[in-house]
Order: structure tokens, then sequence, then C-alpha cells
């Protein structure tokens, strides 16, 4: 099982998020994440809130081991190319850490904040799956013309190629069984969703055979949800061994409400046997 952490930015600090980050690169986490958006999600709106592309860069030439990523990006926040060589440089500045994790987006109102067009949620989801096919031509390839419904690339080369090839892992945060799933099966690397262990084991059943009728083997897809610590311990472990069950192998722990200190004991008690299963 990896296990990675939700370093969960709002209202701190870039000294408090790279506190954080080296902290689980030093206790043996897998992997940091941080979110991609403008404003606080959580407590007051107008609270201090780090962009995250810039802020894995700034992350990326602080650490040495820890694979870094945002958890996900909206593919409504930035052209797809734009993206892509923001994904490239911070490939390049972490010498082959990045993840590069992409959703459809679903905080309107933000968007309507800062005047980015929020489509409805079928056109976001074409928008995800064109976005994709956009990222991964342009990290790949030279001369590049896409001919798409919402996004277009004319003869477009970006250099330097990504450290890690063909490209970083792309995963996509997805629970839409109808809309998002499709999109799931037949583009991703790495599957991020949430809910019970029932919901997740229902979901992934679904997956499978989607990414079937996509050609693809389902093993072609890992699986990842999120992990909160703020239970009894013997409830957290019982819950990540029925995610494992189901087929999740990348776990997200929450940074804890508790603080630090719930995080120190999750460390000493609970994470060398999640480790090794």
């Amino acid at each position: 099982m990896r296990l990675g952490l939700d370093v969960a930015q709002h209202h701190l600090s870039w000294e408090e998020i790279l506190a954080r980050v080296r902290y689980a690169e030093e206790t043996g986490f897998d992997g940091a994440w941080v979110f991609d958006h403008f404003q606080s999600l959580y407590g007051d709106p107008g609270g201090p809130c780090l962009e995250g592309w810039t802020l894995l860069a700034a992350l990326a030439a602080a650490t040495e081991r820890i694979r870094l990523g945002t958890l996900v990006t909206g593919m409504t926040h930035r052209h797809p190319s734009v993206l892509a060589t923001e994904a490239v440089t911070v490939d390049h500045v972490s010498n082959g850490r990045l993840e590069l994790a992409v959703g459809a987006a679903w905080n309107d109102t933000e968007h309507q904040q800062l005047g980015i067009e929020f489509p409805i949620v079928a056109e976001r989801a074409e928008r995800l799956e064109e976005g994709i096919e956009v990222l991964r031509a342009l990290m790949t390839k030279d001369h590049v013309t896409y001919e798409g419904k919402y996004y277009g690339l004319a003869n477009a080369t970006y250099q330097p190629r990504p450290v890690q090839r063909p490209h970083p892992p792309i995963w996509i945060g997805a629970s839409g069984e109808r809309l998002m799933l499709p999109v799931v099966a037949r583009q991703a690397d790495v599957w991020h969703t949430f809910g019970t262990v029932e919901e997740l084991r229902k979901r992934a059943r679904l997956l499978d055979a989607m990414i079937g009728d996509a050609g693809r083997p389902p093993s072609a897809v890992v699986r990842a949800t999120d992990l909160s610590i703020s239970e009894e311990w013997d409830d957290v472990r019982r819950r990540a061994d029925g995610f494992r069950e189901a087929g999740f192998t990348y776990l997200v722990v929450e940074w804890p409400t508790e603080g630090k200190g719930r995080l120190e004991e999750f460390v000493e008690k609970v994470m060398p046997d999640l480790e090794a299963a």
C-alpha cells in the first residue's frame, strides 16, 4: 500500500506548508498533495491560499524524494497546453517526482468570482478528456496539431520532454458513473475517488467493465482514495483494509483536524502495517 499525505494548504503560510511536506518526506510517505484552488475551501474564504502549481515548483526544489501533486487540477482553470508546460517544468525541478492529477472542476462560485467559465457537467467531462489528450500529445510529440471541440493545437512543440517517460502518471479524480468513469476508463493511469468501502467496491466493479470496453486491462488503472485518521485506530485499520480488499492500493491520508500529534501517532502505530500490506 502506498500512502500520500494531504497537506491541506488552507490558511497556511509557505513555511508551514513546507514543514508539513518535509515531515511527510522524512517519515516515509510516498507523496504529498496540495489542491488547485484559488481561495480557501474551509473557514474564512478570504484567508490565505497559495496557488497550487507555483507551490509545487517551490516544494519540488525544497525536497528530494517525495512525489508531489495537486489533488486535483481543474481542467477549466487553465488551457491544457499551459498546464502541460507547467507540469513538465515541475517534473524537471523535482527530477521526475510529479503526479499529474486532473479533474473536471466543481467549484462554480470560485469560477464565477474569478471570471472563469464554468460549463455544465457534460461539457466539463468532454473538456477533461480533450484536455488530457492535449496534455499527453504536447508532452510526448513535436509539431502537434489537435482539433477538438474545445481545445486546439497548431503545429505545437514544447521542450523539454518530461523526465518521466512517456509522461508523469495521469491521475483523474472522478466519481460520476455516467459521464466521468468512462473518461477514467479511457484515459487514466490512476483513478482517485472517495466514499465508503461499499460505494468504492461497487464503483470499481463498474469501472473494470468500462476499462475492458475501452480495450485495456483493469490492472492498467491504479486505484486511490482518501483515508481519515480521526477515528479510533482499529477503525482506521479496518477501513484501510476494506479499501485494499476493494483493489485500492494508494491511500491519501488527510491532515487531521486534531493536529500534527495525531499524525505522529498514525506514523508510529498504523503506517508501518499499512505500508506492508
